[in-house]
């Protein structure tokens, strides 16, 4: 038999129904992804010029990126008809605000860089700083706790301390970043008391406590996600929650 057949090996065997707000959350989560390709490609085109070579776009972006416009579009079919055009629900959604280089490159299929940076870029930078954070801390406590040597935690701590003071002006971490700072010369010092060559350096009980609450206090207000300490992620979560 002649003639195109459909490949259709990515689609369920039963048709799936969604609702408005689901297709919310999945068309965001596609327009995040989307961004991120589209900022890793319009890089590559600025290296390519500080190079003196002509701007170049790869075969990866450009199939990727049809990739991810069709699964949006997709998407958009489980709502009701009339089914909008895309751009038309980028705006209704907030979406072009958040996400301007998406669409962008919706209607003219370009990897285009913003003059202003869009706020979705601080939510990247500042829910990555929050994820280190809360993943040194529990890397720190986890150590102290079970390691049989503690060579290197004076190391994590100082790696510590850098990403406190991204949140400099946070009151409750001012109050450890101090704490830090008066301890951390004599928590130092200790580790490098050994009786012999082969013995491995050990904090004493009293710096394995206080490192203890220090993590302890780092995890507990990264997890409880004060408004303070989240004020630049506040246009993107209150488009969380208001899915429609």
């Amino acid at each position: 038999m002649n003639g195109i057949m459909d490949i259709n090996i990515k689609k369920p065997l039963q048709p799936t129904h969604l609702s408005s707000e689901q297709v919310a959350v999945e068309i965001w989560s596609l327009c995040f992804q989307l961004d991120l390709l589209i900022r890793a490609e319009v890089h590559q085109l600025q290296e390519q010029l500080r190079e003196d070579k002509s701007p170049v776009e790869s075969e990866s972006f450009h199939s990727r990126g049809i990739y991810y416009v069709e699964r949006i579009k997709h998407f958009l079919e489980h709502l009701p008809d009339p089914v909008p055009q895309l751009e038309d629900y980028l705006d209704s959604q907030g979406l072009s605000t958040l996400f301007p280089r998406v669409e962008i490159y919706v209607i003219h299929g370009r990897p285009v860089d913003m003059l202003e940076r869009p706020t979705t870029d601080d939510y990247f930078s500042h829910i990555g700083k929050l994820n280190q954070l809360l993943v040194l801390s529990q890397q720190l406590e986890d150590d102290v706790q079970h390691l049989g040597s503690h060579k290197y935690i004076a190391h994590q701590l100082s790696v510590l301390y850098k990403v406190l003071n991204y949140f400099s002006g946070y009151n409750a971490f001012d109050v450890l970043i101090r704490d830090i700072e008066a301890n951390f010369k004599a928590l130092k010092s200790a580790l490098a008391v050994v009786e012999s060559p082969e013995e491995e350096p050990l904090l004493p009980y009293h710096y394995v406590n206080w490192i203890l609450s220090l993590t302890h206090s780092i995890i507990k207000t990264v997890s409880t996600l004060p408004e303070e300490l989240t004020e630049e992620l506040s246009l993107v979560m209150s488009f969380a929650t208001n899915l429609r």
